[in-house]
């Protein structure tokens, strides 16, 4: 019988299946994004309407533009196209070393204001304190157990300057936690998201649904919070 998707999350291979399967995942656009990689316009134009009002806009949700981090980067496709055009700097987290070493190449001349490139995986990672605008967490979070999420956010608000912001962007089930065999993750409902947001203190200030994605893929969610 199939073990629900909350008890795959305390099996003991839950973190090790994902790494050996990012190992053998290409460092490419296609390889990050599962083989959709046409997707990658789409999904970087709505998250810059997502994102580009906190910098740009004088109202209290406003935010920085010094400096962002983004975590479970990959080969820095959304540092590339997303952070480093509305930051000054950013630094990378990726538990997979031959995507970082793949990235300066992909990034290219701007990856000079690429501070940081830290190899560890989010569940054991903790932020430079009060150091982060925008703490950007994309397509990554699933491969977190809830308890290990909540850590991670409350470890990841005190990273945060003043009026920064963690901003979330996940596939979103239609109900309760779904289960990927094959790379190790979880994919949560709206409701079960936010039940952990709340978990670690954090409020939702903007929340928004990915337009113009292909019919049959997840819907996908991104959630600004504080």
């Amino acid at each position: 019988m199939e073990r629900p998707a909350v008890d795959q999350m305390t099996k003991e291979s839950f973190y090790n299946d994902a790494k050996d399967y990012w190992k053998d995942i290409p460092a490419t656009v296609d390889g990050m994004l599962g083989g959709f990689g046409q997707i990658s316009g789409e999904d970087i134009n709505g998250s810059l309407e997502f994102l580009k009002p906190f910098l740009t806009c004088a109202w209290a949700e406003r935010v920085g533009s010094n400096r962002a981090l983004d975590c479970g980067c990959g080969i820095g496709r959304i540092t590339k196209h997303l952070l480093l055009p509305l930051f000054q700097h950013v630094d990378m987290v990726e538990q997979t070393q031959k995507f970082l070493d793949e990235a300066k190449q992909f990034i290219g001349e701007e990856a000079s204001r690429v501070e940081r490139m830290i190899c560890r995986g989010l569940q054991e990672f903790t932020p430079q304190p009060e150091h982060y605008d925008v703490i950007w967490c994309q397509w990554v979070l699933g491969h977190l157990t809830d308890e290990h999420m909540v850590h991670f956010l409350k470890r990841a608000r005190t990273g945060l300057t003043e009026t920064g912001m963690i901003c979330v962007k996940e596939n979103i089930a239609k109900k309760g936690v779904v289960f990927d065999d094959q790379d190790s993750s979880v994919t949560r409902s709206n409701p079960q998201l936010k039940k952990i947001f709340a978990l670690a203190g954090l409020t939702i200030v903007k929340e928004t649904v990915q337009k113009r994605f292909p019919l049959g893929l997840f819907t996908v969610r991104m959630y600004a919070l504080r």
